[in-house]
């Protein structure tokens, strides 16, 4: 080879790396995409480890191809984008035309794995709301704990083990029950919705099992109760832990035994429901203090689920404001932001999503049909009632959340004083988002 055509290769290679330098950068979050094959469309998020094979066990993305290996290759991130790495396959880890054994790649490479090709992409919001089932994708916004929450809720909603969705009022968690049965392989089927707050003891018998004609007096005509409408469906237990202790022994035969037995009638009848229950209060708090039942919450706890308040999302209000005023018929409300957003991130928030669309509804009601939002006049309801306080369980609570408010306050001063008192760089250190960090401090006189 010629000096001349050692200079060319030289500057033919710069020139490639320096197109892959555009990608390159260390990542705190990726997402890996099945681009062909019958898993195509899958994707899987990659913040650890993440092992791609068809095996049915210790793989994290399960390729549906005979040619590829059992456990054939291990994505990661790396200081340059992402790190892949072949575990020995048989077909081999291919990029840019290449087997490789480990190479590192950026944001926006292809690989393949046997005849598979995967797309690495950095996350974007818009990729973590297309990696969930349309159910879910409205509750979505940018709030990696809420995503989490929905991650879960979707795989969880293929199956038939109860969950139990846990979260302050207002938080939505009826909102994701409905979605999880919409995703579920029962959506055709009924969805009965119980309210335990509401259930009076001595009327509960017939309510949830139904009763035969004759039963007692006044029982013109049979009546299916509660479990049995929902026969092939979903039962939604909303304020479970509002259930008075006569009642849980028989909703706990109900999930053990999956029968139920009319009034009047000597026959039980089986029914195939599906638990999924939610509630505002600390379930394993009520069971230590003897209020709730140990075996009943065990039965139901299978999967827990925990919706975030609001005023621990702020940095979905924009994603969750866009999404209301559209509903509210405001089809173009313009960008979410300006003295209206910040008015929105300082309040606290006690009654959660509820509260956002009464506020938001409120000022639509007063609005032309063609304001933005940038324009809307927000008022908040100063008279909303105190929350009840609970006297018998206040003490823990209240020690609880003074232990948690004497460690924020501790923890922001320190990162406030190392970051130099600049909000990009206590963000970054922290992970918290700056608009929840710029909150947080306001809130223990920092900033």
């Amino acid at each position: 080879m010629s000096r001349g055509d050692e200079q060319k290769k030289t500057a033919h290679s710069k020139k490639t790396l320096s197109g892959l330098d555009v990608g390159l950068g260390a990542l705190k979050e990726g997402v890996l995409r099945v681009l062909d094959g019958a898993s195509r469309g899958v994707s899987v998020e990659v913040e650890g480890p993440v092992v791609v094979g068809s095996g049915d066990k210790d793989v994290d993305l399960k390729l549906e191809d005979p040619r590829v290996s059992r456990r054939h290759a291990e994505v990661r991130l790396g200081p340059f984008g992402f790190l892949v790495r072949d575990l020995g396959s048989r077909n081999g880890t291919w990029f840019a035309g290449s087997k490789v054994t480990e190479v590192s790649v950026p944001a926006g490479a292809v690989v393949r794995l046997g005849p598979i090709h995967l797309a690495l992409d950095a996350h974007h919001d818009e990729q973590r709301v297309r990696m969930l089932a349309p159910a879910f994708a409205p509750l979505a916004g940018r709030n990696k704990a809420v995503f989490n929450a929905l991650k879960l809720a979707q795989q969880a909603a293929s199956s038939n083990v109860p969950v139990l969705i846990c979260g302050e009022t207002g938080t939505g968690k009826g909102v994701l029950a409905r979605a999880m049965h919409a995703a579920s392989g029962r959506s055709a089927g009924p969805m009965e919705v119980l309210d335990c707050a509401a259930v009076v003891s001595g009327l509960a018998q017939s309510e949830w099992f139904g009763h035969e004609a004759g039963a007692f007096t006044g029982a013109v005509k049979a009546h299916a109760g509660t479990f049995e409408r929902a026969n092939g469906g979903t039962v939604f237990l909303d304020e479970l832990g509002e259930l008075s202790p006569e009642l849980q022994p028989a909703l706990l035969r109900i999930a053990e035994q999956g029968e139920v037995q009319r009034l009047g009638s000597e026959e039980p009848v089986t029914v195939n429901v599906r638990l999924l229950a939610a509630t505002h209060r600390d379930l394993a708090s009520e069971v230590a203090l003897g209020r709730f039942r140990e075996d009943l919450y065990y039965r139901l706890n299978v999967v827990p689920l925990r919706l975030p308040a609001l005023r621990e999302r702020l940095d979905d209000l924009p994603y969750l404001v866009t999404a209301q005023l559209k509903s509210l018929g405001l089809k173009e409300p313009g960008s979410i932001d300006g003295p209206n957003l910040a008015r929105l991130e300082a309040h606290d928030w006690p009654g959660n999503l509820r509260e956002l669309h009464n506020v938001l509804a409120r000022a639509v009601v007063h609005a032309r049909p063609t304001a933005r939002f940038a324009e809307l006049m927000l008022s908040f309801d100063s008279s909303a009632p105190p929350k009840a306080k609970d006297t018998a369980g206040n003490a823990f609570q209240a020690g609880k959340l003074a232990a948690i408010a004497r460690f924020e306050k501790q923890y922001l001063a320190q990162l406030w004083a190392s970051s130099g008192g600049k909000l990009k760089t206590a963000a970054r250190e922290s992970g918290i988002e700056r608009t929840q960090l710029r909150r947080l401090l306001k809130k223990h006189g920092l900033l």
